[in-house]
């Protein structure tokens, strides 16, 4: 639902969420079992445990089957944070009832984290962390083969050229990360996508910042948004990157393509504000209670959208934005369970393969 008292308008992700929601629960509804999702809830820190039961919540009302694991301090406090972790993930990468697994992060640390992530099996892996994942979507690979997921990182043929929104026979669409997606689903909604333009070209046209370049919201959401043809500042705490598949105006001569199969990065000399004053569309994920984007730097008109946990805008941002998104979470666990049921999907494509093959 939409609040319209101020000048730019409120958005909720609740329809976008909706229309998702639907599309699920009709994906099980036509399944012969529910599909099963493994939480694992090792750390005893108050977002980490609201997040799941959030989860569960999500899970209960669609049918989709959930089992919270506690291990470490989640279970008992007498017990280290993180304690048994990967033992729980590898026990359930094994188990052949389980379609997905989802660890609820932060644990030990970026660093430690990232392992884990890569230790959950990409066949299993409903927030798309795999570096699997990360390396098509960074080279634009919109699909592949479920058994590609099991040999080496890069593809072992040439992937299909992407036409549409479909998966050509024999392949299946690579699995995104949640929160990255659920941010282009909310800009698809919104409409900064153009439907006019071809499929892998709509936000072409666009300029964007994303403030944050972590490896799960910041850096894949970046090259989300340029791989669909947008200029994109990934602006850091350190420093600011250009992300295009344009090529420069240096680089143009006759003949040349209109844009790179997938997205460049370039340093960029840009200032915050420079980049806010040029950008069609604002995003922001500091993780930082004290950390706003000032209202006076934003372009006229602008979308903006509120990823962190605290937020992130002004509370004048609407004098300036034309659309505020102050949270977007409702979309986000609708990703995840619809790459759940694309994980579950896998099966049945990697199945048909075999059989062609042998």
């Amino acid at each position: 639902m939409a609040d319209n008292t101020g000048k730019g308008i409120l958005l909720k992700a609740d329809p976008i969420a909706g229309a998702f929601r639907d599309e699920i629960k009709a994906g099980i509804a036509q399944s012969a079992r529910a599909p099963k999702l493994v939480g694992i809830l090792a750390t005893s820190a108050a977002p980490s445990k609201f997040y799941a039961e959030f989860t569960r919540k999500q899970c209960d009302e669609l049918g989709v089957e959930f089992v919270l694991r506690k291990i470490g301090a989640a279970a008992d406090p007498a017990l280290a944070e993180g304690e048994g972790v990967e033992e729980a993930i590898i026990d359930a990468n094994n188990d052949e009832s389980v379609d997905g697994i989802m660890v609820y992060y932060p644990i030990f640390g970026v660093q430690q984290d990232h392992y884990l992530q890569q230790v959950v099996s990409p066949l299993k892996d409903v927030e798309g962390l795999h570096f699997k994942f990360h390396y098509n979507l960074y080279h634009n690979i919109r699909y592949l083969k479920p058994e590609s997921l099991l040999s080496s990182i890069a593809p072992s043929e040439p992937t299909p050229p992407v036409v549409d929104d479909t998966a050509p026979p024999g392949y299946v669409k690579s699995i995104l990360p949640c929160t990255p997606l659920a941010i282009v689903k909310c800009l698809e909604h919104i409409g900064v996508y153009n439907r006019i333009l071809p499929y892998g070209d709509r936000a072409y046209g666009k300029t964007v910042t994303v403030i944050n370049r972590s490896e799960v919201v910041g850096r894949p959401l970046a090259a989300l948004l340029a791989n669909d043809g947008a200029r994109v500042f990934s602006v850091d705490i350190d420093s600011v990157q250009e992300y295009t598949k344009r090529p420069s105006k240096a680089s143009d001569a006759e003949g040349a393509a209109r844009y790179h199969p997938r997205h460049v990065v370039a340093p960029c000399t840009l200032s915050l504000q420079e980049c806010l004053a040029a950008s069609d569309v604002v995003v922001s994920a500091v993780p930082s209670a004290s950390y706003k984007v000032k209202t006076a730097w934003l372009k006229d008109g602008c979308v903006c959208v509120n990823v962190a946990a605290d937020k992130n805008f002004e509370k004048d941002v609407r004098e300036k934005a034309s659309v505020y998104m102050p949270t977007i979470g409702k979309a986000t666990i609708m990703m995840l369970l619809r790459n759940l049921m694309r994980l579950r999907s896998y099966r049945e494509v990697q199945a048909q393969n075999t059989a062609l093959s042998s």
